[in-house]
């Protein structure tokens, strides 16, 4: 079972356990420019707000999610929400070096980074490079994965460029594999980072925030 209440900290964004808490910040965030969400689930509203990390948290309960909220470091805002979910957890042999781990909290063998969405303000900087390289990096370094997965509507040209720029190799079309935010059945592009490959990608993302940064000043 995964019940880390871990927060994630870099320099530009601080990713907290999300909770109750973090509702009104969150709605505030998806509110200040709802047509960015054309391939994202982002509700509108407090209640709808408040269903959404409800729902969060009892995936958290059950062990197969790990959900934050986006903390800007320099104002402490809300700016958006990102989660671990579909924690997998392998059937080693007995006697295998990595038998036994679903015993520990972060006993994952593979998991996938997504529902990740940002506030206009947060879009094209630093902070979403950011947070995938605090996640990336916890992921492998601290829970020893062997694998993170991103899916993305197969449509998100935006988003799959993103993906593909960290590092992520493309593994295929997963043909009506959930709902889309058109309530269709969405085709997703997915994406994957093996441990082999993570020091090249932990690299290409310092990379990116340095380029950010650089802009910024």
């Amino acid at each position: 079972m995964v019940a880390e209440n871990v927060v994630l900290e870099g320099g530009h964004v601080r990713l907290e356990p999300l909770d109750q808490r973090h509702a009104e910040g969150l709605v505030a965030a998806a509110a200040a420019e709802p047509a960015l969400y054309q391939w994202s689930t982002v509700p509108q509203g407090k209640p709808a707000m408040t269903r959404y990390i409800a729902t969060a948290l009892a995936w958290r309960d059950a062990g197969t999610a790990v959900p934050f909220a986006i903390v800007r470091r320099d104002d402490n805002a809300v700016i958006g929400s990102t989660r671990y979910f579909d924690m997998e957890r392998w059937a080693w042999p007995e006697g295998h070096a990595r038998h036994g781990r679903d015993e520990a909290p972060s006993g994952a063998d593979a998991c996938e980074i997504g529902y990740t969405w940002l506030t206009r303000s947060a879009i094209r900087t630093a902070v979403n490079t950011e947070a995938k390289l605090l996640m990336l990096a916890h992921a492998f370094e601290t829970w020893d994965m062997l694998r993170v997965c991103l899916h993305t509507d197969q449509r998100n040209q935006h988003s799959r460029a993103a993906i593909e720029r960290i590092g992520g190799q493309f593994d295929g079309i997963l043909r009506a594999h959930r709902m889309a935010a058109d309530h269709t059945a969405r085709d997703s592009a997915r994406y994957s980072i093996v441990a082999r490959e993570w020091p090249a990608v932990k690299l290409r993302l310092k990379e990116l925030i340095a380029a950010h940064q650089s802009r910024d000043r």
